[in-house]
């Protein structure tokens, strides 16, 4: 006989959390928020929070995006400022 393979809840298998119970960007993706601050702040108030080209000059979704995914430290930055706004409240 045999054995199926193990059922799979969702998309984490269940198992988020098991795995990352305080982590409030578990399962959110950068481009989720990227949206959510745009929405929030628009282009020039994202830029003064987070002081990076990519939300000065001719910003966009996808620009943004690409150089947040290429530079750690401004993604860290971002990811900061969304918890800060949408995760602690």
């Amino acid at each position: 006989m045999e054995s199926s393979p193990p059922k799979i809840e969702g998309n984490c298998g269940g198992r988020v959390s098991q795995e990352q119970p305080n982590n409030p960007l578990h399962g959110v993706k950068l481009k989720q928020i990227v949206e959510d601050l745009y929405e929030y702040y628009g282009w020039e108030q994202l830029s003064f929070h987070v002081d990076i080209n990519c939300f000065k000059n001719d910003p966009s979704i996808k620009s943004s995006l690409k150089f947040l995914r290429r530079h750690q430290w401004a993604r860290d930055e971002v990811e900061a400022l969304w918890i800060e706004i949408f995760a602690e409240s």
